[in-house]
């Protein structure tokens, strides 16, 4: 057995026959040494399962029964995994290379203090083979949330001591959920977090909270929530710098 910390990632899957093996090779290609994968399967109806049984030696936990959505999904398996560390990778989204889980670790461990560690993403399209956004985040600094940006939730890494501060995924916030928990963590409990400059997660275009002018109306609407339910007025910046750091991403 290792004597290295453990990380724990998770990932959620619902009907994700088409992409599900392609997000557990890379997980299961990394090379850091001591990774626990918990899978969390809605009581998927298509083939998701059978895609997973020659992958299941290696899975430490794979569940399958129905839940009430994504949050409800993830929240089981924070409350599952055993890691130091646990990160969340969505089911049709892959790690950038091999050697990300060892980037955060090394991270952490030159930075005892941290609380959580993020780096940057690149959306891709179906196919995993052409660059459609380019998410590149900063250093966190008190504008961070000001000026409407946030952490890419699959490139979030938390020890598991956050959650135990912090609480779980708020499910009332729906399309806004990474949102306020990591708004909660970083702005809120002011939590000692450190960014990886370096694409640690490509992820298909085409979520949920992009799918439609509406949803994103209402995601802007529910990151307004996150500031409010926590005492803190939403600055004007908040809105206009949301937008330009947006756009920049296409640029």
């Amino acid at each position: 057995m290792s004597d290295l910390p453990k990380i724990s990632i998770i990932t959620v899957v619902y009907n994700g026959a088409a992409t599900i093996e392609d997000t557990v090779r890379s997980v299961l290609s990394q090379d850091y040494p001591s990774v626990e994968y918990i899978i969390i399967d809605g009581a998927s109806k298509d083939d998701t399962l059978a895609r997973l049984n020659p992958y299941r030696d290696r899975i430490a936990q794979l569940v399958s029964e129905p839940d009430k959505g994504i949050w409800d999904a993830m929240n089981k398996g924070l409350k599952r995994a055993t890691g130091d560390v646990i990160g969340i990778l969505n089911s049709d989204d892959v790690y950038a290379h091999s050697g990300v889980l060892s980037k955060v670790m090394q991270t952490f461990e030159a930075n005892p203090t941290a609380e959580a560690v993020y780096g940057n993403l690149k959306y891709m399209d179906t196919s995993l083979t052409k660059v459609i956004r380019n998410w590149k985040s900063r250093a966190y600094d008190q504008t961070f949330f000001e000026y409407g940006e946030m952490p890419p939730h699959p490139t979030f890494f938390a020890r598991r001591s956050l959650y135990d501060k912090i609480g779980y995924i708020d499910m009332n916030f729906r399309l806004g959920a990474d949102y306020e928990l990591t708004f909660r963590a970083m702005r809120v409990y002011q939590l000692p977090t450190y960014w990886v400059d370096e694409c640690l997660v490509h992820m298909r275009i085409g979520g949920e909270s992009n799918r439609s002018v509406k949803n994103i109306i209402d995601q802007h609407r529910l990151n307004m929530k996150a500031w409010t339910i926590h005492g803190l007025k939403v600055p004007l910046s908040f809105h206009y710098r949301k937008f330009l750091h947006r756009l920049k991403q296409f640029l």
